[in-house]
């Protein structure tokens, strides 16, 4: 089946309706009918909540987990694999951990990411990224 790996750049726009919320809502609709599978490390889970609580508040990032368990998305805990894999990317690229975690994670999975965090093209030659 053909699938996504969602980075928290993608579901924080869902949630705040910015640039490419849309796509992102036609994604959660192809995998809720099952015509897709989404997943999502829970580290860029954790990401959505923090950015959430910094910029809404405890109760909106606790709306926002409770959204989240809503929707058609498979939280992925982070093994031994996954973490070398991210450590990698982050001694070889300037980008964020947690960004790193979503990448390998696309990486292990063999799916597109979807994003719009410009980091990702610094990963362009060893992840595919799906643009929002």
């Amino acid at each position: 089946m053909k699938g996504f790996i969602l980075d928290s750049y993608a579901v924080i726009a869902y949630f705040e309706d910015e640039a490419g919320a849309a796509k992102v809502e036609r994604i959660l609709e192809q995998a809720e009918n099952g015509r897709i599978r989404l997943a999502m490390s829970i580290i860029n889970w954790g990401e959505v909540y923090y950015s959430m609580y910094r910029s809404k508040g405890k109760e909106k990032a606790e709306e926002a987990l409770l959204i989240m368990e809503q929707l058609p998305i498979e939280l992925v805990d982070i093994d031994r694999d996954i973490t070398y894999q991210a450590a990698q990317f982050k001694a070889n690229h300037s980008i964020a951990f947690g960004d790193c975690f979503a990448a390998a994670l696309a990486l292990r999975m063999d799916y597109p990411l979807v994003t719009g965090d410009k980091e990702f093209k610094k990963l362009r030659d060893e992840v595919h990224v799906e643009w929002m």
